[in-house]
């Protein structure tokens, strides 16, 4: 049968329940037991003879003569049923064994037992139509296989790999851990501006649109962490975000456009403290899903979440797996030679910070598999970063790189001198004169509340979607949100 005559053959029987005064999509659903509930208390069911109701989707239908064997999927499992003519009678019967389809969802009243294959079984006392489908369900059609198709029909996808539900269950629970644990650190959970007149907090190009009433543009925020550091300025020692940002820039297996991020902010501690922190936080959230800290499976090896972890300032990183000199990283323009002759092209308005970071990219980060952090970055980099006091010209900064340079954390010890935040702002401002267009932005009222006072302080930003595909040991982000960004068909 063709997807046309099937969708047919569905809809005539739509016809035929409505035409019986049957309500394909009753409001009213009972249900007693989940799947998972009843295969829990199943021998105090059998012995009882309790009744009990089932709902779920019809995954799969057999009929011998006046029985028919159906498996029911709920949200918790899947469990066999047997409908028999002389029990629920011959009305209730026909309707089930002609007008089901494979993908309806029905509720099933019966009592428990064991097949003589030893699987077990509700016995049908009367089942009903909760929801009639008009299309197939995709493994009919030789599966869901596509992976743009499984993206854009994520519910295709949820139906029928179990898999994929496995995922965003852990999604959940990943989140859940990660509240619990700064829950249980005294953090306040807040929420900050999504629309923003001014985007700042990271260095990324933002989505513009237009507020009517107002007659001004608005920003999709980039990063919550200015409004976050003005909650410090006001008082609140210890806040975060699960905070959902949108960035106007490429899309790879590490970035979409809408993302979703934790920013932490702790009043009184240091990049130092963070690191700390981190290397709680992890262990943490990986046993939150059952998994071996010290052996989380990642493609063809596996990764070592218990800390301490190895520390090595940037500068280093490009040392050591890039082979460049000191003597070079120092100078800007035997830099710019040295990238040209190791075939990195290198852009105009590439400043010498967007030169080192791209370097660090390219040469440094892809080698770094075990939890690693990159500490001390150029000034250049990090324009919100307080500089280290006995080395002004590099920062208070780390990056906490693993999975063969997946950036999962970026952390550092918050600049709240305003004066020397106006002037690293007038600098980025300079950058994207000069044509950057992810440079920071002057903020005057951040500046303004800097200048009220904002207590010493650190903060991180952790990558809840990259986390989540490193604890699932799925390569892409793609696969770990549930509506990722497509190209519209």
């Amino acid at each position: 049968m063709s997807l046309d005559e099937e969708i047919a053959a569905r809809l005539e029987k739509l016809q035929k329940l409505k035409k019986e005064n049957i309500d394909p999509y009753p409001a009213q659903t009972e249900r007693s037991h989940t799947v998972a509930q009843m295969l829990s208390s199943w021998p105090s069911l059998v012995e009882s003879g309790a009744v009990v109701t089932v709902t779920g989707r019809l995954k799969t239908k057999r009929a011998h003569g006046g029985l028919v064997f159906a498996d029911i999927e709920d949200g918790t499992g899947t469990i066999q049923i047997a409908v028999k003519r002389d029990v629920v009678g011959d009305e209730i019967f026909t309707r089930f064994a002609d007008l089901s389809d494979l993908g309806d969802f029905w509720a099933v009243a019966g009592t428990s037992f064991v097949t003589k294959k030893g699987e077990r079984t509700i016995s049908a006392n009367t089942v009903t139509l909760l929801t009639k489908t008009l299309l197939p369900l995709p493994e009919k059609w030789h599966g869901l296989t596509d992976v743009e198709v499984r993206f854009r029909k994520r519910y295709l996808d949820l139906i029928s790999n179990e898999l994929v539900r496995d995922i965003f269950k852990k999604r959940s629970l990943i989140v859940r851990a990660i509240r619990t644990f700064f829950d249980e650190r005294g953090y306040l959970e807040v929420e900050t501006p999504i629309l923003q007149t001014l985007a700042g907090g990271a260095n990324a190009e933002p989505f513009i649109t237009h507020h009517n009433t107002l007659g001004i543009d608005l920003y999709l925020r980039i990063a919550p962490e200015l409004y976050l550091k003005r909650l410090l300025v006001g008082g609140m020692e210890k806040v975060y975000e699960m905070a959902r940002c949108f960035r106007n820039e490429g899309m790879d297996h590490l970035h979409n456009p809408e993302f979703t991020q934790i920013e932490a902010y702790e009043a009184y501690a240091n990049y130092r403290d963070y690191m700390k922190l981190v290397e709680e936080l992890l262990p943490f959230v990986a046993r939150a899903i059952g998994l071996d800290v010290t052996a989380v499976p990642f493609e063809d090896t596996t990764i070592d979440f218990t800390p301490p972890y190895p520390r090595m300032t940037f500068n280093e990183s490009l040392e050591k797996y890039g082979k460049f000199k000191p003597a070079i990283i120092a100078d800007h323009k035997k830099l710019i030679a040295e990238a040209e002759a190791r075939g990195v092209a290198v852009l105009r308005e590439w400043g010498y910070g967007k030169l080192l970071d791209e370097l660090f990219k390219t040469f440094a980060r892809p080698h770094i598999l075990q939890p690693t952090f990159i500490i001390d970055h150029p000034i250049e980099l990090s324009p919100l970063t307080k500089r280290k006091f006995d080395d002004p010209l590099h920062v208070e900064r780390f990056q906490l790189l693993v999975g063969k340079g997946i950036e999962l954390v970026n952390s550092f010890s918050e600049l709240n001198d305003p004066i020397d935040q106006e002037a690293r702002f007038a600098s980025q401002e300079a950058a994207r004169v000069g044509g950057d267009t992810e440079a920071q932005r002057l903020d005057d009222d951040f500046i303004t509340a800097l200048k009220h006072g904002m207590p010493p302080a650190a903060g991180l930003g952790l990558g809840i979607d990259r986390l989540v595909a490193l604890l699932t040991n799925t390569h892409s982000i793609k696969e770990v949100i549930l509506f990722p960004t497509l190209r519209p068909e």
